[in-house]
């Protein structure tokens, strides 16, 4: 725990620094992979530093966590598995130290995705839960390439540039309300959002 409160408080330093956007783009890049922070750490500090940047931030954030996600992309449908279909051992070394990374969720997603297929990218790129894993699991399981980046754009950007829409709305008020919140109301959207779909679905 301490370990992730030093490593939180690093990735929040490099708001003073000059080189803040440049961290901004690697934090969102490397989060995509193996990174175990999210970049709307950074991006709300530098965001509620200079508000009327926020949407320049975000883009910046968005470019750099899908330019990641091609590389986990690739990371899970080039180098995960074996010809025999066992683990490599650089999936090993995942499993064993990247935060997130089992194998009951490895196959839990599996499933997930023959059911939801772009919906639990968006659901990826959208809420909290760890980007990382459903990366390089999209490259593993073979999931059609411009629907993993289509609903990565969408998932990630629409993250990203609400974070920076209501910064640029409402100032430093509105930090409380996203630290507190924010995570709930887009896990609850994006329920109602898919549950909507579902309901479709099934009527027609």
């Amino acid at each position: 725990m301490h370990f992730f409160k030093r490593l939180y408080n690093w990735v929040l330093s490099w708001s003073e620094s000059r080189y803040s956007n440049l961290a901004l783009f690697i934090l969102a890049f490397s989060e995509s992979i193996f990174f175990p922070i999210p970049p709307d750490v950074l991006l709300i500090a530098l965001a509620l530093g200079t508000p009327k940047k926020s949407f320049y931030y975000a883009a910046n954030c968005i470019i750099g966590s899908i330019s990641g996600a091609v590389i986990g992309y690739g990371i899970g449908h080039y180098i995960w598995l074996t010809n025999s279909g066992e683990f490599t051992s650089f999936a090993n070394f995942f499993f064993n130290n990247i935060p997130g990374f089992t194998h009951d969720v490895y196959n839990h997603i599996k499933i997930l995705y023959n059911q939801w297929d772009f919906w639990i990218i968006f659901t990826a790129g959208f809420t909290p839960i760890p980007y990382k894993i459903f990366t390089i699991t999209s490259g593993v399981f073979d999931v059609n390439f411009f629907l993993f980046i289509l609903a990565s754009i969408i998932g990630r950007g629409t993250r990203f540039f609400l974070i920076a829409l209501l910064i640029w709305k409402f100032g430093n008020s509105i930090k409380m309300f996203i630290d507190k919140y924010f995570n709930l109301v887009v896990f609850t959207f994006t329920i109602l959002l898919i549950g909507g779909f579902v309901l479709i679905k099934y009527l027609l």
